[in-house]
């Protein structure tokens, strides 16, 4: 090897999970038809383990407190998209004051689509209902009127149209993980699918 020699300078670019690539659009990509549902019609109801549910109207949840966070998302069809800019009200809010001993949730969206998660992945300012993506309301294509937004998991757990979340003492899966799809969904961890 000759003094000096370097080799080739490798690019650096965005940190991604594994087996990831960078997109610059937003794929749309759905378990079945998009449903349309009018801001009118639309609720979101927490049920808890003991019954108990607390609910919000289209007004209400627009009269919570506000959060606009930016985030990187990952499709568990190997797509990352950086910096996205979303405004919602963060699952913190919704859940202040909801007594349970649940560990679990398995949130609930119109046209019948389901997904588990730890109940610990939608606190601390990790998770969202998110009803605005890039300073417009969320088209119905990505989920809108409302979808859930948890970016630090594989998409598939970011709900479309989400309608409400059932707090589980034990986890019960949805509709992806009943399918062979991973419990849990960690990009970082490439878990894509049942032992991975």
């Amino acid at each position: 090897m000759s003094p000096g020699f370097q080799g080739r300078r490798r690019m650096s670019g965005p940190a991604l999970p594994p087996g990831q690539y960078l997109t610059e659009d937003f794929p749309v990509l759905s378990a079945g038809p998009t449903p349309k549902v009018p801001l009118d019609d639309w609720e979101f109801v927490l049920g808890t383990e003991t019954g108990a549910e607390f609910r919000w109207t289209w007004p209400e949840l627009m009269g919570l407190p506000q959060e606009t966070p930016t985030v990187d998302i990952h499709c568990v069809t190997r797509w990352s998209k950086l910096g996205t800019s979303w405004q919602g009200v963060s699952l913190d809010t919704l859940l202040d004051g909801v007594d349970t001993a649940a560990r679990y949730a398995l949130v609930h969206s119109y046209g019948g689509y389901t997904t588990n998660l730890p109940l610990d992945d939608l606190r601390g300012g990790r998770a969202w209902v998110a009803h605005t993506y890039d300073g417009v309301p969320l088209p119905a294509e990505h989920g809108g009127p409302a979808r859930l937004l948890v970016p630090h998991l594989y998409f598939w757990k970011s709900a479309k149209w989400v309608r409400g979340i059932r707090l589980l003492v034990d986890d019960q899966p949805g509709f992806w993980e009943t399918a062979g799809y991973h419990d849990y969904g960690d990009p970082w961890r490439e878990q894509r699918y049942q032992g991975d």
